[in-house]
């Protein structure tokens, strides 16, 4: 008998845990958090009962479309400067913003042996292509930039630019062999906790500025119950086991 009542008990406790009214939720999500988000909203529509429309792309193409109506409800952006101008034209559900990930850049080459730890390759120029995003429309290009510029090999390589729209294109070039290597997010090519293939050397954070990836509420959100439980979930200790797991770091 008090097993029975165990299990209609813990029984109605996962019940009430669920939304009364689950509700749909779209979300513009930045192409370098792809793998991590996918992990995310798996287990938060398990959880919570929502449901969430995921698309993938550039943050500069989303960031057009929102000011042009289209129809997100929540942008995770690939920096923080979007969602603060979104938020400054007052196209954001006040006080929502938040940095949910600090990305982490690396030079990366399918070719297991052509970067080294100190990333040599930049300087002696066993290369033809090196792959990067536009440093003006992507902040991993913009990163990559800087570094380049501390190693002082940017004016010296920029003819052997091969320039991506988004970090996911970029990854392309460098994935299909268009290009040698090429600075892309460390979240790319990682797998449980290491680099899945190929050669990488993972940039120190101090050779540019801080990467910080803010989510917010737009104002298509505003009022979605999936939107708030979202936002709650991706500073949960699951969300952010998940985001870590990729190698991305937490806004202290």
């Amino acid at each position: 008998m008090k097993r029975i009542i165990y299990f209609l008990a813990t029984g109605l406790l996962t019940i009430t845990m669920q939304p009364l009214y689950a509700e749909t939720l779209s979300v513009a999500v930045a192409a370098n958090f792809t793998a991590p988000m996918k992990a995310i909203a798996a287990r938060f529509e398990q959880d919570t009962g929502h449901k969430l429309q995921l698309a993938f792309g550039s943050s500069g193409k989303f960031f057009a479309q929102i000011q042009n109506g289209a129809p997100f409800q929540v942008f995770l952006s690939a920096d923080s400067n979007k969602p603060e101008k979104l938020e400054a034209k007052g196209m954001t559900q006040a006080g929502s913003r938040f940095t949910y990930a600090v990305g982490s850049l690396v030079l990366w080459s399918a070719d297991p042996a052509l970067v080294d730890a100190r990333a040599a390759v930049l300087s002696t120029g066993h290369f033809k292509h090196l792959a990067l995003a536009n440093p003006k429309l992507a902040p991993y290009g913009a990163a990559a930039q800087e570094t380049m510029q501390q190693l002082g090999v940017w004016n010296k390589l920029q003819t052997r630019f091969v320039q991506g729209e988004n970090i996911a294109q970029t990854y392309q070039f460098v994935a299909s062999g268009n290009a040698e290597l090429g600075f892309v997010a460390l979240s790319q090519v990682m797998q449980d906790g290491k680099i899945s293939r190929g050669s990488a050397w993972q940039v120190p954070s101090a050779m540019h500025r801080p990467i910080r990836q803010d989510a917010v509420i737009l104002s298509k959100g505003q009022g979605n119950a999936a939107a708030t439980a979202l936002m709650a979930y991706l500073k949960s200790p699951v969300a952010e086991k998940i985001i870590t797991s990729y190698g991305y770091g937490l806004q202290k």
